[in-house]
Protein backbone atom coordinates (compact mmCIF):
# COMPACT_ATOMS: atom_id res chain seq x y z
CA UNK A 1 0.00 0.00 0.00
CA UNK A 2 1.45 3.72 -0.64
CA UNK A 3 1.59 5.36 2.46
CA UNK A 4 0.47 8.73 1.80
CA UNK A 5 0.18 10.90 5.16
CA UNK A 6 0.81 11.17 8.39
CA UNK A 7 -1.05 13.13 10.89
CA UNK A 8 0.26 13.17 14.26
CA UNK A 9 3.54 14.79 14.74
CA UNK A 10 4.85 17.15 17.09
CA UNK A 11 7.68 20.38 16.84
CA UNK A 12 9.19 22.36 19.36
CA UNK A 13 6.13 24.18 20.13
CA UNK A 14 4.90 21.12 22.07
CA UNK A 15 7.89 21.57 24.57
CA UNK A 16 9.26 17.83 24.51
CA UNK A 17 9.92 17.82 20.77
CA UNK A 18 13.30 19.09 18.84
CA UNK A 19 12.54 20.45 15.19
CA UNK A 20 10.24 23.33 13.70
CA UNK A 21 7.99 23.19 11.16
CA UNK A 22 9.94 23.91 8.01
CA UNK A 23 12.16 20.88 9.19
CA UNK A 24 9.29 18.86 10.21
CA UNK A 25 7.88 19.37 6.48
CA UNK A 26 10.89 18.96 4.95
CA UNK A 27 11.15 15.23 6.24
CA UNK A 28 7.78 14.71 5.38
CA UNK A 29 8.60 15.32 1.70
CA UNK A 30 11.89 13.44 1.76
CA UNK A 31 9.60 10.50 2.47
CA UNK A 32 7.42 10.97 0.13
CA UNK A 33 4.53 12.27 1.99
CA UNK A 34 1.29 14.70 0.24
CA UNK A 35 0.23 15.14 3.46
CA UNK A 36 1.59 16.40 7.13
CA UNK A 37 -0.53 16.79 9.99
CA UNK A 38 1.31 18.54 12.85
CA UNK A 39 -0.30 18.46 16.01
CA UNK A 40 1.09 20.11 18.96
CA UNK A 41 -0.07 19.05 22.76
CA UNK A 42 -2.45 21.02 24.04
CA UNK A 43 -2.26 23.77 26.62
CA UNK A 44 -2.63 21.46 29.58
CA UNK A 45 0.57 19.36 28.86
CA UNK A 46 3.72 20.87 30.58
CA UNK A 47 5.04 23.12 28.27
CA UNK A 48 3.38 23.39 25.83
CA UNK A 49 1.00 26.07 23.92
CA UNK A 50 -1.13 27.88 25.42
CA UNK A 51 -4.50 29.01 23.64
CA UNK A 52 -3.30 32.00 21.58
CA UNK A 53 -0.77 29.98 20.15
CA UNK A 54 -3.69 27.43 18.60
CA UNK A 55 -5.50 30.51 17.70
CA UNK A 56 -2.86 32.36 15.46
CA UNK A 57 -2.58 29.06 13.06
CA UNK A 58 -4.39 30.67 10.46
CA UNK A 59 -0.95 32.68 9.88
CA UNK A 60 0.75 29.62 8.34
CA UNK A 61 0.69 28.42 5.00
CA UNK A 62 -1.03 25.03 4.63
CA UNK A 63 1.91 24.28 2.23
CA UNK A 64 5.57 24.08 2.97
CA UNK A 65 8.61 22.32 1.28
CA UNK A 66 6.40 20.76 -1.14
CA UNK A 67 3.86 19.37 1.25
CA UNK A 68 0.30 19.94 2.19
CA UNK A 69 -0.45 20.91 6.21
CA UNK A 70 -2.46 20.38 8.42
CA UNK A 71 -2.13 22.39 11.74
CA UNK A 72 -4.17 21.10 14.47
CA UNK A 73 -3.81 19.87 18.37
CA UNK A 74 -3.19 16.52 20.17
CA UNK A 75 -6.02 16.94 23.00
CA UNK A 76 -5.65 16.04 26.50
CA UNK A 77 -8.73 14.11 28.18
CA UNK A 78 -9.12 15.61 31.05
CA UNK A 79 -11.78 13.29 32.97
CA UNK A 80 -13.92 10.47 32.63
CA UNK A 81 -16.61 12.19 31.01
CA UNK A 82 -14.49 12.71 28.02
CA UNK A 83 -13.68 16.47 28.62
CA UNK A 84 -10.85 18.31 26.56
CA UNK A 85 -8.79 21.28 27.49
CA UNK A 86 -9.45 23.72 24.48
CA UNK A 87 -12.84 25.48 24.18
CA UNK A 88 -15.26 24.98 20.89
CA UNK A 89 -14.41 28.18 19.51
CA UNK A 90 -10.78 27.15 19.71
CA UNK A 91 -11.34 23.63 18.26
CA UNK A 92 -13.35 25.19 15.38
CA UNK A 93 -10.34 27.13 14.33
CA UNK A 94 -7.82 24.10 13.82
CA UNK A 95 -7.76 21.83 10.85
CA UNK A 96 -7.06 18.54 12.51
CA UNK A 97 -8.09 17.80 16.11
CA UNK A 98 -6.67 14.50 17.90
CA UNK A 99 -7.99 13.43 21.51
CA UNK A 100 -5.35 11.40 23.80
CA UNK A 101 -5.17 10.45 27.60
CA UNK A 102 -2.13 10.99 28.93
CA UNK A 103 -0.45 10.42 32.28
CA UNK A 104 0.71 13.87 33.11
CA UNK A 105 -3.01 15.08 32.69
CA UNK A 106 -5.17 12.51 33.84
CA UNK A 107 -4.87 9.41 36.15
CA UNK A 108 -5.72 6.06 35.17
CA UNK A 109 -9.06 4.92 36.18
CA UNK A 110 -10.62 1.44 36.62
CA UNK A 111 -11.62 -0.02 33.02
CA UNK A 112 -14.99 1.37 32.43
CA UNK A 113 -13.82 5.15 33.73
CA UNK A 114 -11.07 4.75 31.38
CA UNK A 115 -13.67 3.66 28.76
CA UNK A 116 -16.14 6.51 29.64
CA UNK A 117 -13.33 9.31 29.02
CA UNK A 118 -12.88 7.82 25.84
CA UNK A 119 -16.25 7.49 24.45
CA UNK A 120 -16.99 11.06 26.00
CA UNK A 121 -13.99 12.42 23.35
CA UNK A 122 -15.16 10.21 20.60
CA UNK A 123 -19.04 11.76 21.36
CA UNK A 124 -17.23 15.67 20.99
CA UNK A 125 -18.10 16.80 16.96
CA UNK A 126 -14.84 18.44 17.26
CA UNK A 127 -12.52 15.65 17.50
CA UNK A 128 -11.34 13.93 14.24
CA UNK A 129 -8.95 10.77 15.43
CA UNK A 130 -8.33 9.01 19.05
CA UNK A 131 -4.80 8.64 19.65
CA UNK A 132 -2.72 5.99 20.97
CA UNK A 133 -5.69 4.32 22.01
CA UNK A 134 -3.46 1.04 23.37
CA UNK A 135 -1.33 2.15 26.48
CA UNK A 136 -1.98 -0.50 29.23
CA UNK A 137 -1.34 2.39 31.98
CA UNK A 138 -5.54 2.86 30.77
CA UNK A 139 -7.21 -0.24 30.36
CA UNK A 140 -10.06 -0.52 27.95
CA UNK A 141 -12.96 -1.89 26.57
CA UNK A 142 -12.51 -1.94 22.62
CA UNK A 143 -15.77 -3.34 21.71
CA UNK A 144 -17.79 0.17 22.59
CA UNK A 145 -14.77 2.23 21.52
CA UNK A 146 -14.83 0.41 17.89
CA UNK A 147 -18.51 0.58 18.27
CA UNK A 148 -19.17 4.33 18.92
CA UNK A 149 -15.80 5.20 16.38
CA UNK A 150 -17.89 3.77 13.94
CA UNK A 151 -21.12 5.62 14.80
CA UNK A 152 -19.60 8.69 14.67
CA UNK A 153 -16.72 8.90 11.92
CA UNK A 154 -14.43 9.40 14.53
CA UNK A 155 -10.73 7.54 12.96
CA UNK A 156 -9.22 5.02 15.58
CA UNK A 157 -4.60 5.90 15.34
CA UNK A 158 -2.11 2.90 15.34
CA UNK A 159 0.47 4.79 16.87
CA UNK A 160 3.99 3.38 15.68
CA UNK A 161 5.71 5.54 18.31
CA UNK A 162 3.67 3.27 20.60
CA UNK A 163 5.04 0.06 19.50
CA UNK A 164 8.34 1.11 19.73
CA UNK A 165 10.08 -1.18 22.82
CA UNK A 166 12.31 1.91 23.84
CA UNK A 167 8.94 3.48 24.62
CA UNK A 168 6.90 3.88 28.05
CA UNK A 169 3.50 2.74 26.85
CA UNK A 170 2.29 -0.64 28.04
CA UNK A 171 1.10 -3.63 26.15
CA UNK A 172 1.10 -2.23 23.25
CA UNK A 173 1.17 -4.70 20.98
CA UNK A 174 -1.71 -6.92 22.56
CA UNK A 175 -3.84 -4.17 23.08
CA UNK A 176 -4.07 -2.68 19.70
CA UNK A 177 -4.15 -6.13 18.38
CA UNK A 178 -7.66 -6.60 20.09
CA UNK A 179 -8.73 -3.12 18.49
CA UNK A 180 -7.59 -4.32 14.89
CA UNK A 181 -9.48 -7.38 15.05
CA UNK A 182 -12.35 -5.73 16.14
CA UNK A 183 -11.94 -2.87 13.40
CA UNK A 184 -12.18 -5.75 11.13
CA UNK A 185 -15.09 -6.74 12.43
CA UNK A 186 -17.68 -3.92 12.50
CA UNK A 187 -15.00 -2.49 9.32
CA UNK A 188 -13.72 0.33 11.15
CA UNK A 189 -11.48 2.55 8.82
CA UNK A 190 -8.02 3.06 11.35
CA UNK A 191 -4.91 5.92 10.58
CA UNK A 192 -1.55 4.73 11.19
CA UNK A 193 0.60 7.51 12.59
CA UNK A 194 4.16 8.14 13.86
CA UNK A 195 3.42 10.31 16.57
CA UNK A 196 6.85 11.90 15.10
CA UNK A 197 8.60 14.42 18.19
CA UNK A 198 11.47 14.38 15.87
CA UNK A 199 12.26 14.74 12.09
CA UNK A 200 13.82 11.59 11.89
CA UNK A 201 10.64 10.17 12.77
CA UNK A 202 8.36 11.74 10.49
CA UNK A 203 6.48 8.84 8.42
CA UNK A 204 8.16 6.17 10.40
CA UNK A 205 5.81 2.97 10.13
CA UNK A 206 8.31 0.03 10.82
CA UNK A 207 6.47 -1.37 13.95
CA UNK A 208 3.28 -0.43 12.97
CA UNK A 209 3.01 -2.38 9.78
CA UNK A 210 3.98 -5.46 11.22
CA UNK A 211 0.61 -5.54 13.62
CA UNK A 212 -1.16 -4.58 10.05
CA UNK A 213 0.52 -7.63 8.85
CA UNK A 214 -0.32 -9.74 11.67
CA UNK A 215 -3.79 -9.29 11.71
CA UNK A 216 -3.94 -9.19 8.14
CA UNK A 217 -6.02 -5.83 8.05
CA UNK A 218 -7.53 -4.50 5.08
CA UNK A 219 -5.93 -1.99 2.77
CA UNK A 220 -9.61 -0.51 2.42
CA UNK A 221 -9.52 0.29 6.00
CA UNK A 222 -6.23 2.13 6.57
CA UNK A 223 -7.26 5.93 5.59
CA UNK A 224 -3.10 6.76 4.55
CA UNK A 225 -3.94 5.70 1.44
CA UNK A 226 -5.34 8.29 -0.26
CA UNK A 227 -5.47 11.83 0.70
CA UNK A 228 -9.26 12.32 -0.54
CA UNK A 229 -10.34 9.17 2.01
CA UNK A 230 -8.68 10.80 4.72
CA UNK A 231 -10.45 14.41 4.42
CA UNK A 232 -13.69 12.58 3.24
CA UNK A 233 -13.49 10.66 6.54
CA UNK A 234 -12.99 14.05 9.33
CA UNK A 235 -15.21 15.74 6.76
CA UNK A 236 -18.47 13.40 7.79
CA UNK A 237 -17.63 13.68 11.43
CA UNK A 238 -17.69 17.32 11.31
CA UNK A 239 -21.11 17.46 9.94
CA UNK A 240 -22.70 15.22 11.79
Amino acid sequence: MEYLLDVHTHTIASGHAYNSMMEMAKAAFDKGLKLLGITEHAPMMPGSCNNIYFHNLKVVPRTMCGVELMLGVELNILDYDGHVDLDMHSLRQLDLKIASLHSLCILPGTKKENTNAILGAIHNPMVDIIGHPDDGIYPLEYEPIVEAAKETNTLLEVNNNSLNPMGARKNTHDNIIKMLELCKEYEQPVVMNSDSHVFADVGRRDFSSQVIKEVNFPEELIVNRSVAVFKEYINQKNIL
